[in-house]
């Protein structure tokens, strides 16, 4: 592949949150034509578990945050519900 396709190779895969480690598998891949489609769907896959993780952890601290900043006053007292839970 020319240099202009591996460079579009590996902006797709960034833009899509794969890591340099696994774009570089990714693009043996590309560039082995005895490979197995198996292989590269197993990276997808995994990635795609990742992402799930990563997601249900941002709507936890999403939650999270929420809940406290609904328990905030947001007046000129200086309590502070958030402050008090970022310190527990």
């Amino acid at each position: 592949a020319s240099e202009v396709h591996t460079l579009s190779f590996i902006r797709r895969g960034r833009a899509l949150g794969f890591s340099m480690a696994e774009i570089a598998e990714l693009l043996k891949l590309w560039q082995n034509k005895q490979r197995a489609s198996a292989d590269v769907k197993q990276i997808a896959l995994t990635h795609v578990a990742d992402l799930d993780r990563r997601m249900a952890e941002m709507a936890a601290m999403r939650k999270t945050l929420t809940e406290l900043a609904h328990c905030c006053a947001g007046d000129s007292r200086p309590d502070c519900p958030i402050l008090s839970g970022l310190a527990q």
